[in-house]
């Protein structure tokens, strides 16, 4: 049944294939690169599903002011050196290009633009495989590595009054230029690496800036080296391997202390007014008891794992998340996850599509043996 193509009653396409990739980012592409490696060939035994019209993954959506050296680092992929971009290019640029280059270098399947509209078991029993319904038709395959991030569920938390704020809301997901706020009073609500960018930009073009965290920003002199990537990694880890939801890696490294991010403390730039307890029409509330007049607020509240397409298959916790050992599901051995928890970083989800392709691999030697393909996917 590999690689063969039928109709369904309704008269939409099926394909079957081997293993299904959800998302076209770095975690995504090593997934697809590595399984490569290990012999599956592209279309006929493995396809890469993205919802982007270009390659890119979620870098694709990055304002164009965010250039590539004050991107967060963005680390090479598998067998392909980034090389060294020009630092002042606009980082959505730089990963657009290089991504599609490697997928040409490769020759990887992919397939954009497609949504996944869902993942379900097709059938019952231990070898059933998984059917995976998109716009672009549906997919049935042995397993299925979702690689879908975070971008496309950004997080937007309750605050008394959000709803009767006269201004303008935005969150980091739909920010585009700074100057479309010259002469404005911004509320930046955040503690991320985000936000301090946000802050930097909106000052540089004419705006009044307020910064507000929950918690006193986490700034540190700490050099961000292997063991500390490693210790981050077990921290985050621990969460997805618990079942509970993932932890931002930010919440758990803290703000490195460049010069530039010094300066902007010294200039009371990047001091936060603390937490804010609601909005009013025209002024925002905080902690304090002080209320400020605000013009706009930028919510730059970070992001949660884009994982609705999975409701199908029952996979969250009592304690709110997806259990995983590795990138495997404890709940579901035919999925696999990566760009989740600890992967979600650059340098975690390229070594999480190598493990993937392994546990991929894994689970295919442990199938019946498949009928060769009889036809190739277009």
């Amino acid at each position: 049944m590999r690689g063969t193509e039928q109709r369904e009653a309704a008269g939409s396409l099926v394909r079957q294939v081997r293993v299904v990739v959800i998302g076209a980012g770095q975690a995504g592409l090593s997934s697809a690169y590595h399984l490569a490696r290990r012999g599956l060939a592209p279309h006929r035994d493995v396809v890469v599903l993205d919802a982007n019209p270009a390659p890119g993954g979620a870098w694709l959506h990055r304002w164009p002011s965010l250039t590539f050296d004050a991107a967060h680092a963005l680390h090479s992929l598998p067998g392909f050196p980034l090389g060294t971009p020009d630092p002042q290019e606009p980082a959505s640029a730089v990963v657009n290009r290089y991504y599609g280059a490697f997928e040409r270098e490769f020759g990887l399947p992919v397939i954009r633009p497609v949504s996944v509209l869902r993942v379900e078991p097709d059938g019952l029993g231990a070898e059933r495989p998984l059917r995976v319904t998109t716009t672009g038709g549906t997919w049935i395959a042995d397993v299925v590595v979702n690689a879908t991030g975070t971008w496309d569920r950004p997080y937007w938390p309750y605050y008394r009054g959000r709803d009767v704020f006269a201004g303008r809301q935005l969150h980091t997901h739909d920010f585009r230029s700074a100057t479309e706020f010259t002469g404005q009073r911004v509320l930046v609500v955040g503690g991320g690496t985000s936000a301090v960018q946000f802050l930097l930009q909106l000052e540089e073009a004419g705006a009044r800036t307020t910064w507000s965290t929950r918690r006193p920003p986490a700034f540190t002199r700490r050099a961000f080296d292997p063991e500390w990537g490693r210790e981050v990694e077990a921290e985050v880890s621990a969460r997805t391997s618990a079942g509970l939801p993932p932890a931002s890696v930010v919440s758990v490294t803290g703000l490195s202390l460049t010069p530039r991010y010094q300066a902007g403390i010294d200039a009371g730039i990047l001091v936060s007014r603390g937490p804010l307890t609601g909005l009013r029409e025209h002024s925002a509330v905080f902690a304090d008891g002080s209320e400020e007049p605000v013009d706009a607020v930028l919510w730059a509240t970070g992001f949660r794992a884009a994982l609705d397409h999975l409701a199908p298959l029952r996979l969250r916790e009592p304690g709110g998340g997806i259990r995983t050992d590795g990138v495997r599901v404890a709940k579901e051995p035919r999925l696999l996850l990566v760009g989740y928890g600890a992967s979600a970083s650059t340098l975690g989800a390229s070594r999480a599509g190598r493990a993937a392709a392994i546990a991929a691999m894994d689970g295919l030697r442990d199938l019946a043996p498949r009928p060769e393909a009889t036809g190739t996917l277009a």
